[in-house]
């Protein structure tokens, strides 16, 4: 009896650490700005936009996580729904596309490049 409820228990710890715990998921939501550098100002703010449109959220969104009992994230199994999860992806995209434009100063008037006087 002892044997099964030890066998039991690892399959249920090995269960949640093959890529469908709660923590891992959450952390794939976080992207790099870096992917959206090469996409035109003007089209990634269009996207940006398109996005946080689609899924109702605002357009400064930026990734969640929640906060599972100390010590038991990797095991616990990721329980939120499809439009939730695709949701918190899209706000992980929204916020890596948001560094993006800040970074690349997207929408901002043009400076110039000297002071000329009139003349």
């Amino acid at each position: 009896m002892r044997w099964n409820i030890l066998v039991l228990a690892s399959c249920l710890v090995s269960a949640g650490c093959v890529g469908n715990s709660m923590s891992e998921r959450q952390d794939a939501n976080v992207r790099s700005s870096l992917l959206y550098d090469s996409v035109p100002c003007d089209q990634l703010l269009t996207q940006r936009d398109g996005l946080a449109q689609q899924y109702r959220l605002p357009v400064d969104a930026k990734p969640s996580f929640s906060n599972p009992a100390m010590g038991f994230g990797p095991f616990t199994p990721d329980m939120r729904s499809k439009s939730k999860r695709d949701s918190d992806q899209a706000r992980g995209e929204i916020d890596a596309m948001n560094r993006s434009i800040a970074r690349r100063e997207c929408g901002r008037p043009a400076k110039p490049d000297e002071l000329s006087l009139p003349g």
